[in-house]
């Protein structure tokens, strides 16, 4: 298992800032810490950044492309336009399905055991993280940098905090090992350059595509889904926008 841990933000890019402090320092040292637990439990850990260096959020998704990594999990904290007005955790995906809500509800939840309030997952197809990466993708928003009360249990529990994301995604990691997932195949090509111009097409149309790189192949597929049914309706609504479709569960 091989993922990816994203520093949110860094180099000039400081993110969000409140009284001195910045998102992107962070996001760095929970993301450092974050991967260093995944490691400890046997998981491959690809970091973007474990330095204060600039990456474009397509940089860092390319960066998890050309790793081959399963999932790629994105490190943030929050902020609101009046400071002091919002408080917890939330996790963004690209879409609201299958193993990316489960792992996004796991995390969320093992962070309200520390205290902190659920905010709830959210889709957001608009962010490249979520959007440009070929595996299932959340970002997590831990906490808000200008609330002083999530500062304060950021700094106090920061090695728990790091440990309830850690936790988080291996219950993720098993349950995806586990289920069954059906996705909906649209394509298969030996040439990746190919499957890319097809996952654009669809994404450009609305529909959630993604990149499965299996047995030097690389399967351009739509959700993943618990729910058989769920699948089936994606692939009505894939063949109605004429294209040709089968659901698989690898």
């Amino acid at each position: 298992m091989k993922i990816v841990v994203d520093a949110g933000h860094g180099g000039f890019d400081y993110g969000a800032r409140f009284e001195g402090r910045k998102e992107k320092d962070d996001a760095l040292a929970l993301a450092l810490a974050v991967g260093d637990i995944l490691k400890k439990n046997g998981v491959d850990v690809v970091f973007t950044r474990t330095d204060d260096v600039y990456q474009t959020p397509y940089e860092k998704a390319m960066i998890a492309n050309n790793a081959g990594a399963d999932f790629f999990v994105s490190i943030h904290r929050n902020a609101m336009p009046v400071p002091g007005t919002g408080t917890g955790v939330e996790t963004l995906v690209y879409e609201d399905t299958g193993i990316r809500r489960i792992m996004a509800e796991n995390i969320n939840n093992e962070l309200e055991k520390l205290g902190f309030t659920n905010q709830g997952v959210y889709a957001r197809p608009n962010l490249v993280v979520l959007r440009r990466t070929e595996m299932p993708a959340v970002l997590v928003e831990a906490g808000f940098i200008d609330n002083p009360e999530d500062n304060a249990m950021f700094d106090e529990k920061f090695n728990e905090i790091a440990e309830a994301i850690a936790n988080g995604i291996l219950e993720s990691v098993i349950a995806s090992e586990e289920e069954t997932l059906y996705r909906v195949n649209v394509g298969v090509f030996e040439n990746k350059n190919y499957a890319q111009d097809l996952v654009d097409q669809l994404r450009a149309k609305g529909f959630p595509a993604y990149i499965n790189y299996n047995q030097g192949y690389y399967f351009v597929q739509v959700g993943a889904y618990q729910d058989l049914n769920n699948a089936i309706s994606m692939e009505q609504r894939l063949r109605n926008a004429g294209y040709s479709t089968y659901i698989a569960t690898e």
